[in-house]
């Protein structure tokens, strides 16, 4: 079974080849070919976190039989490949929960384009996750940059263009800041393998050298992606990016794209500065305190938003806050990260995907008035939306409680103003969260004067939302009903991460 361990560059590969075959292609078959591609993901992911637990060690292989500094490498342990399973997953559920507004929202003639850029979306995340090079890993996350502009750009609505405008001109800082790191860690190190680079800067901590420089380079490589992904004072671009892409495009934005922009970045800590490191432990204290910041502020201007696609944007604008503050704690609070990693990646597309299910049976307006009652209008899209706000809001037995739990954990034991500051944060938000998604699915599922409420849209016509709504309905279940096994999946594949 040794082929397994070339499975992650096979599903690199893969993608990139499912791209090319894509662009050859028609609208509709174009996104059966996606739906097979990311299917045969899945497989490939589940195969590999499979051997990589059987193998209880990490797996690191040349690309060209080229050995450092010249060879490319990729390594895989079982939290990579764990991740890699929810990402093909999620990618997966996107494309088939969201194939209905995407064959409205964009022209046929495009239809082949975008599932091109999806393909290629595929590819970049994948790399993000297996790669141990961090070149390697910069140049997938500016395919993952440019195809997300793509994806969002692509509907063709004035809101859409200056949204994916706003997206670039942030992300491309990010994109610039982290190359300036990688560019000074090169220059200190003489590496590019994140494996060879630890080593180098581990013994540089030792005798003190680089002191400066290594600070500065964390800092460069800490803010470049925090702005990618969204972390306060950065998530502007948001509200608008999530609000108004096509249901797949928002649920791919917000559930996959800067949860693989974080993982890259947990990877560095661990892998390239130490996790040991002085130059890290000031940079995780600047992540903890806007990670609070984007925790209150995020959660304010869901509750003040009058359109549900925006309140569940700067819900992820707090959420992502949730991430850094776990970075922040470190310890215990990477793992907690990570869970959450996996909690928003299921409980977002959930949410967009029911949301554009309720507008569509509410005008296709995402304006809370229009929306109420569609909970009676769309049943299984209101039961499916509660689900996904039972989630966010952390309701027992579901997902978003565990990752709670967790950094409610992981905060005890640190110095008495971090610990307070957290878990103070963290219940503060905890309330906002439950003002805002309770509040409105008592909306959606309060009648309107008129009767309509009384009216249920049939089945038929939605299938691929309820298959892939009701999936991922599933997965947040499952990470919150058996979260211990995934937990020691994450904890041992940080274990294996240095």
């Amino acid at each position: 079974m040794d082929i397994i361990r070339n499975f992650p560059f096979i599903s690199i590969v893969f993608s990139l080849f499912s791209a090319v075959v894509s662009s050859l292609l028609k609208g509709k078959a174009a996104r059966y070919m996606t739906a097979a591609a990311e299917s045969v993901l899945v497989v490939l992911s589940a195969s590999t976190l499979w051997y990589a637990a059987k193998l209880g060690e990490p797996v690191t292989y040349w690309m060209g039989h080229f050995p450092a500094p010249w060879g490319n490498e990729i390594r895989f342990g079982v939290l990579e490949a764990l991740t890699a399973l929810v990402f093909a997953l999620v990618l997966l559920f996107s494309v088939l929960g969201g194939a209905k507004f995407v064959s409205r929202d964009i022209f046929p003639q495009k239809l082949n384009l975008y599932y091109v850029l999806i393909n290629l979306m595929g590819a970049a995340l994948m790399a993000l996750v297996y790669t141990n090079d961090i070149f390697t890993g910069y140049v997938f996350l500016e395919i993952l940059t440019l195809t997300s502009g793509g994806i969002l750009m692509i509907r063709e609505i004035g809101r859409t263009a200056l949204a994916a405008t706003r997206y670039m001109i942030l992300n491309l800082l990010g994109s610039g800041l982290f190359l300036l790191g990688i560019i000074l860690l090169y220059d200190i190190t003489g590496h590019l393998l994140m494996v060879n680079m630890q080593s180098a800067i581990a013994a540089y901590a030792v005798t003190g050298d680089y002191a400066m420089p290594l600070t500065v380079t964390t800092g460069l490589i800490c803010v470049g992606l925090g702005i990618k992904s969204g972390l306060f004072p950065f998530h502007t671009w948001m509200p608008d990016t999530y609000g108004f892409a096509t249901p797949t495009s928002a649920s791919i934005l917000s559930g996959l794209v800067s949860k693989g922009y974080i993982f890259l970045l947990i990877k560095i800590m661990y892998r390239v500065i130490g996790v040991h490191t002085a130059c890290l432990t000031t940079a995780r204290a600047i992540l903890f305190i806007f990670g609070l910041g984007g925790m209150i502020v995020g959660s304010v201007h869901a509750l003040k938003q009058n359109s549900i696609n925006r309140m569940t944007a700067y819900s992820s604008a707090a959420q992502i806050g949730y991430i850094y503050m776990g970075i922040g704690l470190g310890g215990a609070g990477f793992a907690a990260a990570i869970f959450h990693i996996l909690t928003h990646a299921v409980a977002k597309p959930l949410l967009f995907l029911s949301n554009a299910a309720l507008m569509s049976v509410s005008g296709d307006s995402p304006v809370f008035h229009d929306l109420q009652g569609a909970g009676h209008r769309n049943r299984p899209a209101g039961v499916l939306f509660a689900v996904g706000a039972m989630s966010m809001i952390g309701i027992p037995f579901f997902a978003g409680f565990t990752s709670k739990l967790l950094f409610s954990t992981a905060a005890i034991g640190h110095h008495p103003v971090k610990t307070v500051g957290a878990l103070v944060v963290l219940a503060i938000s905890t309330i906002l969260n439950t003002i805002y998604f309770i509040r409105t699915v008592i909306r959606i599922y309060t009648p309107r004067k008129s009767g309509e409420g009384t009216v249920t849209l049939a089945f038929r016509g939605q299938w691929g939302y309820l298959i892939a709504a009701g999936a991922l309905a599933l997965m947040n279940i499952a990470l919150g009903v058996a979260s211990q096994p995934i937990i020691t999946i994450i904890e041992e594949g940080l274990g294996m991460f240095a």
